[in-house]
């Protein structure tokens, strides 16, 4: 794991990939426990013989599902020191260009984007590309955005 130490270090990082984190495989189970956690319940998602009639060939995570990834992904792939404390600011753009199918492994590849001086702090763009085993296309891009406060 990478552990990036000070504002200092990370504006030295802008435009580096900080790292790959490990494959995931999604299941019927977690994709069914995520739709009755959020109440999104959609057929494509969690009915799998209907889902079979689609071109997928059967049940799809819900895109929140794989944006929801990003933390797990993120602490196997890097940490901050050096900070008071950071937290989750939001996200800019995000894009789903291909589907998670149930099944698939996935993992997240994340590249160190931009680093943006803010009121006491900095804000920290990453790009969290997640990747499906044996894809063309990533399943998310996202840009997610962490503010960190120095201690």
């Amino acid at each position: 794991m990478l552990t990036l130490t000070g504002i200092d270090e990370l504006k030295a990082q802008v435009g580096q990939e900080l790292g790959v984190s490990e494959w995931v495989e999604v299941s019927q189970e977690t994709i069914d426990a995520f739709a009755d956690v959020t109440g999104d319940h959609q057929w494509i998602h969690v009915d799998p013989e209907r889902a079979k009639e689609t071109p997928f060939g059967g049940t799809i995570a819900h895109g929140l599902f794989t944006l929801g990834l990003g933390p797990r992904f993120t602490y196997e792939i890097f940490t901050l020191g050096g900070f008071a404390f950071a937290l989750n600011y939001g996200y800019g753009k995000v894009r789903f260009p291909a589907p998670l199918k149930v099944g698939a492994k996935v993992r997240m590849r994340a590249t160190l984007s931009a680093v943006e001086d803010v009121a006491g702090g900095v804000q920290i763009t990453v790009t969290q590309t997640f990747e499906v085993e044996g894809g063309e296309k990533p399943v998310c891009v996202a840009e997610s955005l962490t503010r960190a406060y120095p201690g």
